[in-house]
């Protein structure tokens, strides 16, 4: 595609016009919801992607009433799945039920058959309920029994982790870890929102019996996508982008020695991919035709810190992932 003038004109007339819902859709779920911009941005942009949101925060911080508000200003389905130690793959997926008065057996659905899946506290589930919830992940669809079904369009789901009580849990795996697309970590309110919150549970306790109004559905939001595609990201953006991720796994020849030591494995190539994905939706939301080398670093923390496994040695010093892919970011050169 050429990127001359006139073109990009084009597709920012193109973007303006699809993404002119944007902050209609952001002000009904803040309607409910008090703040967390942030993190209501990164799921609508992980249905934008068709990427899994995994949201790391401390009870009570409205990951629950997020997603079920936002659901309900989408007209999509949603389903939230309390993940235990005892949960088993068929109270997620479904299973195979025999019928005494037919002699049959017939195939029951599980609560994965909706198009927002809240899995709650992922990592208090074993590894047959991880296993089972990867195939979905990965190719969209589940078995039961001898059949396969393909799941609904659109399917997201979205994983929350207790990152302070860490008793009776289980490690997810890498591979599943990778699948996610953004891993948010979700913070406190600020003082003035945890005032906006109380005073509103005060004049209405029910704050997810609000009424919101449904601002686009499902053929919409297939429409969003569709024009993601055709956003321009130049060839030097999209050097920055591979830049970037190979420096998690060859820091020294990147010229970052000094992080060698601290990272013992780097992100993949699935993380270059939605990294890439990722920055086209950021400049969506932000009504452009094309994408930046901002819209990359903005996105780049809650598309890496999870992909990037830290050494001993980095544990040992007080690293953490945030602190790599910030000095990364600020080391490669930008276009």
């Amino acid at each position: 595609m050429s990127v001359g003038s006139y073109d990009i004109r084009i597709i920012n007339d193109l973007v303006e016009r699809e993404s002119s819902f944007v902050e209609r859709l952001f002000a009904e779920v803040h309607k409910v919801v008090v703040g967390q911009d942030e993190m209501i941005e990164r799921v609508f942009m992980g249905l934008l992607c068709n990427g899994h949101v995994l949201l790391e925060g401390a009870p009570g911080l409205a990951k629950t009433l997020t997603v079920s508000t936002l659901a309900r200003c989408l007209r999509l389905d949603f389903k939230r799945v309390q993940f235990t130690p005892d949960l088993l793959p068929s109270d997620v997926l479904g299973t195979v039920i025999y019928n005494h008065q037919s002699g049959e057996f017939t195939n029951k659905r599980g609560p994965v058959f909706t198009n927002l899946l809240l899995a709650d506290e992922i990592n208090r589930a074993p590894a047959k309920v991880q296993s089972a919830l990867l195939e979905a992940m990965a190719e969209r669809q589940v078995t039961i029994g001898d059949a396969s079904y393909r799941l609904p369009e659109p399917f997201l789901v979205l994983a929350t982790m207790n990152p302070i009580e860490q008793e009776g849990t289980y490690a997810l795996p890498e591979a599943q870890l990778d699948r996610f697309m953004f891993k948010i970590k979700v913070d406190y309110p600020s003082s003035e929102e945890e005032m906006t919150i109380m005073e509103r549970i005060a004049a209405a306790p029910h704050a997810s019996k609000v009424a919101v109004e449904a601002v686009i559905g499902p053929e919409e939001l297939d429409s969003a996508r569709s024009v993601l595609d055709r956003l321009i990201a130049e060839k030097s953006v999209r050097r920055y982008i591979v830049d970037v991720v190979t420096s998690t796994r060859t820091p020294a020849a990147a010229g970052l020695g000094a992080l060698a030591p601290f990272i013992d494995f780097g992100a993949s190539p699935r993380a270059t991919i939605a990294l890439f994905q990722a920055a086209r939706a950021h400049a969506f939301l932000r009504h452009r035709g094309y994408v930046s080398p901002e819209d990359v670093k903005a996105v780049a923390p809650d598309v890496l810190r999870h992909r990037i496994i830290l050494s001993y040695e980095a544990e040992a010093e007080g690293k953490t992932v945030e602190q790599i892919v910030r000095q990364i970011l600020e080391h490669v050169q930008v276009p």
